[in-house]
């Protein structure tokens, strides 16, 4: 007995120092930005890790140096509007592969599932040339329409459908309800866990968005968070610790959301579907 106690202590403190290594390693780099901001851009890059007196003078410079509540607002705009259309999308076709019957419907979502394999960076031409004959380039609807349905989000809500009780359905169409009032009243109430984690993605997602908002929004007033602080790093002589200021800022509205979310979205991970 003594001896096998002997083992699962010495496992036990195994896995809390691996744990504590690891905890560490992903926490360190938002210790060292935090410590950033507060100093100079000369001390930042000499290592230091200790925090200094330079926020309110970093903040300073961020506000003068481009316009910070004109690229957060951009930012909220767009991220707003992608997740929630791309949400009622992409949730309307889960729902749709999975209650409706027909011999082609997995055809049809395989091949959905094999557009996730085409990288991203071989639509850009095509999609800047077709988006230039519309004339919705530099406009916040040529950045919301490539997002507006994802193959990620159609398989997430087809596999967390598969979860859904179908006599829920089938007595709501005895009752008269239509499949759209079903879809609104009943599937996505039901369904709050899935959402919640789809929006955590979809929001994280357009919000740190910057490969086509950069090709596609080519005026400094359509700009994002993203943008801005891409702009800032590629100065002569970056000020790294007003960098570090604007990191924080886009960092914050994606933290509040999932701390906000996180426990629907364990749920939804674990395939979970509230009565």
């Amino acid at each position: 007995m003594t001896k096998s106690r002997m083992k699962k202590g010495i496992s036990k403190v195994g896995q809390y120092l691996f744990l504590l290594v690891i905890s560490f390693i992903s926490l360190f780099p938002f210790v060292w930005m935090l410590i950033g901001a507060t100093n100079k851009s000369m001390d930042i890059t000499m290592g230091k890790l200790t925090f200094g007196n330079q926020l309110m003078i970093n903040i300073r410079n961020l506000l003068s140096a481009g316009d910070l509540l004109l690229c957060l607002r951009n930012s909220a705009i767009l991220s707003l509007f992608i997740t929630t259309l791309s949400m009622f999308v992409c949730s309307l076709a889960g729902y749709g592969f999975v209650v409706f019957q027909s011999k082609r419907k997995e055809f049809f979502f395989s091949f959905i599932l094999l557009s996730m394999m085409v990288p991203t960076s071989s639509l850009v031409i095509p999609m800047f040339k077709m988006f230039s004959k519309m004339g919705i380039l530099n406009t916040k609807v040529g950045v919301v329409l490539p997002a507006l349905s994802t193959a990620f989000l159609v398989f997430f809500f087809r596999q967390n459908t598969k979860n859904f009780p179908m006599e829920t359905i089938q007595s709501a169409r005895i009752d008269g309800l239509s499949e759209f009032g079903i879809f609104l009243r009943i599937y996505m109430p039901m369904m709050k866990s899935t959402y919640a984690a789809a929006a955590i993605i979809t929001f994280m997602s357009s919000w740190n968005n910057y490969m086509w908002p950069l090709i596609s929004l080519q005026t400094k007033d359509q700009r994002t968070l993203p943008l801005l602080i891409s702009s800032l790093g590629t100065a002569y002589t970056p000020d790294y610790g007003m960098i570090m200021v604007g990191i924080i800022i886009t960092t914050l509205p994606s933290a509040f959301i999932f701390f906000v979310m996180q426990k629907n979205f364990v749920n939804s991970m674990m395939g979970a579907v509230k009565a």
